[in-house]
């Protein structure tokens, strides 16, 4: 990650369309940099270009889009006006567009390069992009030609000061053989990556001079409002101190919080695990629910069950989601971009004002990621910026085994939760009895006892310690 160089400021910068893009560029490109477009074709490198250039295009500062011949202008404008921030008042005005593709194929580069020329003293543009700038490649003469080429229009760029973006469907392996990734000043990649029969795409930050930017991929999406990028999420260790209250909360269930020396600290995360109808979600709820009584508002991101569905289920206790201090964020698991659920659950928590987050279910969110690094980032990033504001969150996760349960989780996220609470079947002669028990509880003393429970109408309700006590001391 590179520094960003001495006199430059936000002044200087061009926005890339999107406010997260801009925070992946550290403020967004320079306004006198050559940019790289590049990744594989249907990755979003010709709508980016659109979005920058609607974005910045002024009849003063105006935009100069040239086509080549990957793709015929009318192509271009065609899919180019699908999108929402396409502004039709804005060409000829700001933004201009031509054709070069049947010059180069008559005449060669260097007709393109003097037609450029006469171009950029007529518009006089801030932003000049070229695409497809790989397809020029093969209109050089000799194999020297085209470095004579890149440098000499790099050279009219630069003294025309300004931002020029070439867009091509470059690979990993042009890198270190095409000379234009050697003069270009900021490289960006898109690209598609398909894992356990799911397709995501990345935008990666190869190179970008005199700035910083936000390392690694980031996943966006493409949309006719352009392209939405979700950056990484990987805070990094802060050790300044924050401010918490030591006043417990309630778990909502009021024999539960015995066990945890009265609730729970707030600020903390509880991870609820158990196998599928053992009431792991019930115990969210009872968490809202019990914390809206005493107006703390709370959020179920839940992953599983959908509104109609959860509505039911909360009726059969007596609760409703139409109460103001419950909020409800459903997303289905099917196409999920972890990255984008974890943007929209913070936006949901900020907008509602929660106190209290339930997320149902972790195994959710790891069926959607093939990389655990990555989903431990996820949870650990989520968890601080949780705790540091105080919210309180309780974490679901389904385990495979019914009985003599072997392992807590399969992404080791045990370790990063406060709290750890067990649920589980227990066979009888004639029947199976669900038990609980307290595993852990950071600062916080907690009976470890393994205590019966039933879910009645009134939620969950504990019976008394299965066996015999253990003895103190």
């Amino acid at each position: 990650m590179s520094q960003e160089r001495g006199g430059r400021d936000a002044a200087a910068r061009l926005s890339g369309g999107h406010a997260r893009l801009d925070a992946v560029l550290g403020g967004g490109l320079w306004s006198d940099a050559l940019v790289l477009l590049t990744g594989a074709p249907g990755t979003g490198k010709t709508l980016l270009a659109h979005q920058i250039v609607f974005a910045n295009a002024t009849p003063a500062a105006p935009a100069l889009y040239v086509s080549t011949v990957s793709e015929p202008l009318e192509k271009i404008l065609r899919y180019g006006r699908t999108l929402t921030f396409f502004d039709e008042t804005a060409l000829g005005r700001s933004v201009f567009f031509e054709d070069l593709g049947g010059l180069l194929d008559e005449r060669g580069l260097p007709a393109f390069v003097e037609r450029l020329d006469l171009m950029i003293a007529e518009r006089e543009p801030a932003i000049l992009v070229i695409d497809s700038f790989k397809a020029l490649h093969p209109f050089a003469r000799e194999p020297g030609d085209f470095r004579w080429f890149l440098h000499d229009l790099a050279a009219r760029v630069n003294a025309a000061r300004a931002a020029a973006i070439w867009v091509g469907e470059y690979g990993p392996e042009d890198i270190a053989r095409e000379p234009e990734f050697a003069v270009a000043d900021t490289i960006i990649e898109l690209s598609s990556v398909s894992a356990n029969e799911r397709e995501s795409r990345r935008l990666q930050v190869r190179k970008f001079r005199g700035s910083s930017f936000l390392s690694g991929d980031h996943a966006y999406r493409l949309s006719p409002r352009g392209l939405d990028v979700y950056p990484r999420l990987a805070d990094l260790a802060d050790s300044s101190e924050y401010h918490l209250d030591d006043r417990r909360i309630s778990s909502g269930i009021p024999s539960l919080d015995a066990m945890l020396s009265d609730g729970y600290w707030p600020g903390s995360c509880t991870l609820v695990s158990g196998p599928s109808g053992a009431g792991k979600t019930v115990m969210g709820l009872s968490f809202l629910f019990g914390g809206a009584k005493r107006g703390e508002r709370g959020l179920l991101a839940t992953l599983q069950e959908n509104p109609s569905q959860l509505e039911r289920t909360a009726k059969g206790f007596g609760w409703s989601f139409t109460t103001p201090d419950v909020h409800l964020m459903y997303r289905t698991s099917v196409d999920l971009y972890v990255d984008q659920w974890v943007y929209e659950l913070l936006e949901a928590v900020e907008v509602s004002g929660a106190t209290r987050v339930v997320i149902d279910a972790l195994s959710d969110l790891a069926l959607a990621t093939s990389d655990p690094i990555r989903l431990r980032e996820y949870i650990y990033s989520l968890l601080q910026r949780f705790s540091r504001s105080g919210i309180s969150v309780l974490l679901t996760m389904e385990v495979a085994d019914l009985f003599q349960l072997s392992k807590l989780s399969e992404r080791a996220v045990s370790n990063m939760c406060d709290n750890v609470i067990l649920l589980q079947f227990l066979r009888a002669e004639s029947t199976v009895k669900r038990a609980i028990t307290v595993l852990k509880t950071r600062a916080s003393l907690h009976e470890p006892e393994i205590r019966q429970y039933v879910i009645s109408r009134r939620g969950i309700e504990l019976g008394e310690p299965l066996g015999e006590r253990p003895s103190a001391g």
